[in-house]
Parts: structure tokens; C-alpha cells; sequence
């Protein structure tokens, strides 16, 4: 697997051009620092021709000094730049992060549905950590090695040009097989990258399902998955693992290699008396000078087999797109929102549908009461309203426009859905209750609150709404979990309200409390209620029972309730609710 070079520097160019006077200082920062390097040396030459050739005493001292000062000034310049070049890392990849929460929080469900979450987390954290050190040094440390290398071959060529000639020739194949190992390493550390994504995958899966697992008895098979899993990903980690090694040794002999060079010319040079001592000096430091660009060449390119598998997943993410195209940015009208199906075929996959010729008309201000057996396609019902899917055949309209119309955050703002799973965030009650929404004033959360009977609850928190909740409700009861879902919705204002099964799980007083919210909430407000029971539904308008994903029957509900011929009449005489759930 080979990755185009245009794949890094387009990578490069987007999140470091917004940096680019700190990359500036970066380069600046390493060139001086090579400058340095090459200086120092100089200074060392002088002073061994100096002592050997009985030079005074003050001018060794000042030698001496110089010296000292450039290797005291380049290790100063080392720590600033190290400092700079963090800083753009840091920068860099929290920016990266950035876009890819923001571009997975606009895919659509189907792919949610298709990743884990801790895959998701791999993907966005850990690949990106990778990254740290290819925004941060990679272009400005392996041009600049590049420089240094270039600078100490040329002064080895002033020296004399056999030397010169020698060194380059060795600077050369060194790159050239470190280079080539690395190409026959990528592909093992994508694999492993991979491997890596699918086993925090399943971790995180699996802990969230901690309590499930173990009261079901399915400990064993989360063991043997959990086995398995590492047992695939050991044998190509020691791929990846072995072919960083080989990288590593190479280098070492390499430089074996280049030392030994250095000796064995140095000598020859001094003892037909072209050079002196001080000078087969500088030719081993320089020879040993050349490895540093070599072994950071080859550090940057071991990181290069990690950031390619990285880059290469992050691209491939970043180009994933939604199914589902935004609206032209049609407004919905004010107010209560009319809701019609016209002949709607939805299916998740097209070899199985879902719903099959759905039509139906709720007019403005009216509640629809949905029954139907599980996987009937009740829910699916609310997630075609959200646009959380499209259909595949058919029209759905809100407010008399085409639901694929409307912007799909103005869609939801005016759409309020509540389910019987209520989702908390780790974080204060305000931002649970408002989404992290800071127009909303304060006493307009307290001022719903005490409508909806949680005064009390509210008075006993800590802080106010500045307490702060757990992500799994700590603290609270499902019915209070509940009532806060409605909270919601009433700070949202929305003309549609979806109610999904929403007292299903709650016990007969809580669902009281729940019932009166219930009727605040669909006051003034068009809705739809996806019965569990029965009795949820009385307050429904009309009628729609779904069976196999058809519509077996809608009207209003008196008139159903009062014809004997109708299903709806049925289940109210016979009691069979249960086949509902």
C-alpha cells in the first residue's frame, strides 16, 4: 500500500497554513540550530591544531569559551523549538479531532448503526495521536536533516574531495534501503491500525454491556471473542512491531559502517600528510555528525509506516458522505405542523422492506395514536420524520413541504421526539436540559420545570442547575429521567411532538405525572403517539395501526372505537394490548 504524496501535503497544508507564522519560527528555530552543529565543530578543529602545534594558552581559552557557548546556545534553540513544534502538534490535531466529530455527527444512522463506538473512538483519538509527531516535526525535521546532511557533505568535499565523494556515496545507500524497508512496512502497520480499531470496538461494547452479559450468562462467549480477537491482532502487531525493528538495526549498522569509513580515510589522509589532526577530528565528527540526519530520516519515516495507516484512515473517513442530502434551506411555517405520507416504501436495506404503500394525512393541532406489533414499523415512522433515514419511495410532507426541503437542523429544531430510553450527558442539569443551548434563560428552564411538577426535585439539587448530572442518570428515577426528556422539548418549542412509547417502562404513579406532561406538552401542538397501552391513546385524535409494516386501518378514533367491525373495536373489547408491545 503506497499513499500518494499528495495525501500528506494536502493533510499538511489544511492544518498547519493556519499556523503558519509558528511553523515559520519552527524552520527558522532548526536552521539556526544546524547552523550551530555545523559551527562547533570548526571551533574544535582549532583548538587541537592549536594545542598540537603549541598555540598559546589564551587563544586555547577562548577556543574553549566558544565552544562551550554555541553547544550552551544550541541546546537553548533545541528546547524552544521542541516547544513551538508541540504547541503546532497540539493545535494541529485538536483541530482534527474537531472535524472528525463534527463530520461523523452529520453521517447519517445507517453508519452509526455499522461502527461501534469504541471503534469510533480509535479512529478519532488514537489515529489521530499517531498524527502528533507528523504535523508537529515531520516536514520541517526531515527537511532540515536534509539540510544538515547536504551542509556536512559539502564541507566534507572542502576538506578533500575524496572524502566528500566517499561519504556521499554512503549517505546515499543508507537512504536509500531505509527507505525501501519502510515501504514494505506500511501495509502491515494499516492492518494493524485496523485490528486495533476492531478490538477497542468490542471492548467498549461489551463494557457498556457489563450488566446484560452477566446476568445472561454470557461471560464465556465475551472471553472466547475477547481471545480470539487478540489472537488475530498478535500476529500482525509482531509484522508491524518486527518490521520497526529491522528498521532500527539497519540504521545501527549503518553507522558502524560510516565510522568505520571515516577512521579508516582519516588515517590514510593524515599519514601522507594532507591533513591534520585537528582536521581527521572533524572528518570522524562529521561522518558521526551525518548519522544524526540519518537516524532522525529514519525516526521520521518509522513514524511515517504508523501517521501512513493513520492518514489513510482519516482520509477515508473524512470522505465518507451522508446518504442523506441537506435541504435548500426551505423554511417550515409557524406554529403546528401538518404531517402527510404519500405512498412511502422504506426499507433499511432494499432486499427488506420496512414499510410498504403508507399514506396518511394529520391535519394541524391533532394527535395520532400509532399501534402495531413489534417491528410493525412504528418507530421506524419517527425516524423518517427526523430524516434520521430516506425514504425509497414516496413523499413524506411537514407543514404542507416536502420533508426533504427544510434545512435538516431547522427539521429537527421544529420536530420535539421523546423516547423511552432518555439519554443524559455527564454534564450540568442546564446543559441536559437546554443541548448545551445558552440562549435560553435560566427562568425560562425553572419557569417549565414547576409546570411539569419536578419543583421539588429541582429545590433538592446541590447547585441548582449548575449540579451536575451523570451520563447513565445517576440520581434520578426513570420517571424523573422522563420528565426531563419533556423539559426538553418544551424548552425547544417544536410545532411536532413524537412521542415514542415514552411511559412504557414507568410504574402506574409515575406514569400519572407523566400523563399530566403529556397533555401540557401536546397542547397547541400536532403529535404523534406510538402506544404502548391502550390507554395512552385516548387522548389521540385519530388512529393508525400498523401491521407487517401496512396500514391495516386509520380514522378517528370515536368512530373506529365505535364500529364493531373495526380492529381498533376489538382490541378495545377483548383487552389484547399485549400483542402491542
Amino acid at each position: 500500500m503506497k499513499l500518494p504524496l499528495r495525501q500528506y501535503l494536502r493533510l499538511l497544508a489544511k492544518y498547519l497554513k493556519p499556523q503558519s507564522r509558528r511553523s515559520l519560527l519552527m524552520g527558522v528555530l532548526l536552521l539556526a540550530s544546524i547552523g550551530l552543529q555545523l559551527a562547533n565543530p570548526q571551533v574544535l578543529r582549532y583548538f587541537i591544531d592549536t594545542a598540537t602545534g603549541g598555540g598559546k594558552v589564551a587563544s586555547l581559552m577562548v577556543a574553549a569559551l566558544l565552544f562551550i557557548g554555541i553547544a550552551l546556545t544550541n541546546q537553548g534553540v533545541s528546547i524552544v523549538a521542541r516547544y513551538v513544534s508541540e504547541k503546532v502538534a497540539w493545535t494541529a490535531t485538536n483541530q482534527l479531532r474537531t472535524d472528525l466529530v463534527a463530520h461523523c455527527l452529520d453521517l447519517d444512522m445507517a453508519f452509526h448503526k455499522e461502527h461501534t463506538s469504541g471503534e469510533m473512538i480509535e479512529r478519532i483519538d488514537g489515529d489521530v495521536n499517531i498524527l502528533s509527531n507528523f504535523f508537529s516535526r515531520f516536514v520541517i525535521y526531515l527537511l532540515g536533516n536534509v539540510v544538515l546532511m547536504i551542509g556536512v557533505l559539502l564541507l566534507l568535499f572542502q576538506i578533500d574531495w575524496r572524502v566528500g565523494l566517499a561519504v556521499s556515496v554512503f549517505a546515499l545507500l543508507a537512504n536509500y534501503t531505509l527507505i525501501r524497508i519502510r515501504g514494505r512496512a506500511v501495509p502491515y502497520w494499516t492492518a494493524e491500525r485496523q485490528l486495533n480499531a476492531e478490538f477497542y470496538g468490542f471492548l467498549g461494547e461489551q463494557l457498556a454491556g457489563t450488566e446484560d452479559i452477566r446476568g445472561n450468562g454470557a461471560t464465556r462467549y465475551v472471553m472466547r471473542r475477547f481471545q480470539q480477537l487478540l489472537y488475530n491482532w498478535y500476529p500482525v502487531n509482531l509484522k508491524a512491531t518486527m518490521s520497526y525493528y529491522m528498521m532500527g538495526m539497519t540504521t545501527l549498522t549503518l553507522f558502524a559502517i560510516g565510522n568505520a569509513l571515516a577512521f579508516a580515510l582519516g588515517a590514510y589522509l593524515w599519514s601522507i600528510g594532507k591533513i591534520s589532526l585537528g582536521t581527521v577530528y572533524i572528518i570522524f565528527y562529521y561522518t558521526n555528525l551525518l548519522t544524526q540526519p540519518i537516524e532522525q530520516i529514519r525516526t521520521q519515516l518509522q513514524d511515517l509506516q504508523k501517521a501512513g495507516a493513520s492518514i489513510q484512515r482519516v482520509e477515508e473517513l473524512l470522505l465518507m458522505q451522508p446518504s442523506i442530502a441537506a435541504g435548500s434551506g426551505m423554511p417550515l411555517p409557524t406554529g403546528t405542523l401538518a404531517v402527510e405520507f404519500r405512498h412511502v416504501d422504506f426499507g433499511y436495506t432494499v432486499e427488506t422492506p420496512v414499510l410498504q404503500d403508507i399514506s396518511f394525512c394529520l391535519q394541524p393541532g391533532k394527535v395520532l395514536g400509532v399501534l402495531g406489533r413489534t417491528g410493525s414499523g412504528k418507530t421506524t415512522l419517527a425516524r423518517l420524520l427526523l430524516r434520521l433515514y430516506d425514504i425509497q419511495k414516496g413523499e413524506i410532507r411537514v407543514g404542507d413541504v416536502p420533508i426533504h426541503w427544510p434545512d435538516l437542523r431547522l427539521l429537527r429544531q421544529r420536530i420535539g421526539m421523546v423516547t423511552q430510553d432518555v439519554q443524559l450527558f455527564h454534564a450540568s442539569v442546564r446543559d441536559n436540559l437546554t443541548f448545551f443551548n445558552q440562549d435560553i434563560p435560566d427562568t425560562r428552564i425553572i419557569e417549565v420545570l414547576d409546570d411539569l411538577g419536578l419543583t421539588a426535585w429541582y429545590r433538592s439539587l446541590p447547585n441548582g442547575l449548575d449540579t451536575e448530572l451523570g451520563s447513565d442518570g445517576e440520581g434520578l428515577s426513570a420517571g424523573e429521567a422522563q420528565l426531563l426528556a419533556f423539559t426538553r422539548v418544551f424548552l425547544a418549542n417544536p410545532g411536532l411532538v413524537i412521542l415514542d412509547e415514552a411511559s412504557s417502562r414507568l410504574d402506574p404513579a409515575t406514569e400519572h405525572m407523566i400523563e399530566q406532561a403529556v397533555s401540557k406538552l401536546l397542547n397547541g401542538r400536532t403529535g404523534i403517539m406510538i402506544a404502548h397501552r391502550l390507554g395512552t391513546i385516548q387522548r389521540a385524535d385519530e388512529v393508525l395501526i400498523l401491521e407487517h409494516g401496512r396500514i391495516i386501518e386509520h380514522g378517528s378514533r370515536e368512530k373506529l372505537a365505535a364500529n364493531a367491525a373495526s380492529r381498533f373495536y376489538h382490541l378495545l373489547q377483548t383487552g389484547l394490548e399485549e400483542v402491542y408491545v
